[in-house]
């Protein structure tokens, strides 16, 4: 599998404007061995994105973690944006640990695309994981998140 890692940001950036605003920037979009997807994507640490703890807000850490399982979702899936739209069905957040300075959101895939695209050419409307963990740009975990996604035929 090729991906253009700057064709999916850019897809993600001018369809999503919220994160734009948030500043939000990829740092890579890349296939694995086994067939999956990982995205990387990182909030800058700016007084704008700040709680009252003086580390970046649950809302602006959900949405970093959404756009990276949203990264996955257009590398994985793009191919198919003219049969079908992918959208977020639901998700689940943990704060863990109180993230201070710029924060990464690394996204993968939590089973093989090549399953997700069997169930959508059999008629059916595939729901898919994206498994999220954000840390801090030192590797510390402070939050995990599982965005689940369909792939809604047209």
């Amino acid at each position: 599998m090729t991906i253009d890692s700057r064709q999916v940001a850019a897809g993600i950036l001018q369809s999503v404007p919220f994160a734009r605003t948030l500043g939000i920037e990829f740092v890579e979009v890349a296939p694995e061995a086994d067939g999956g997807v990982r995205a990387v994507v990182r909030l800058p640490d700016t007084p704008a994105t700040h709680n009252h703890v003086g580390g970046p807000h649950a809302g602006a850490m959900f949405t970093l973690g959404e756009t990276a399982s949203g990264a996955v979702v257009l590398a994985a899936f793009g191919q198919l944006l003219d049969r079908a739209v992918p959208l977020a069905v639901r998700a689940e957040i943990a704060y863990r640990k109180l993230a201070l300075g710029s924060v990464l959101a690394t996204a993968r895939l939590g089973r093989p695309a090549s399953e997700v695209v069997a169930e959508l050419e059999v008629g059916q409307r595939p729901e898919f994981d994206i498994e999220v963990e954000i840390a801090t740009e030192d590797g510390t975990p402070t939050s995990t998140m599982t965005v689940i996604w369909t792939l809604r035929p047209n």
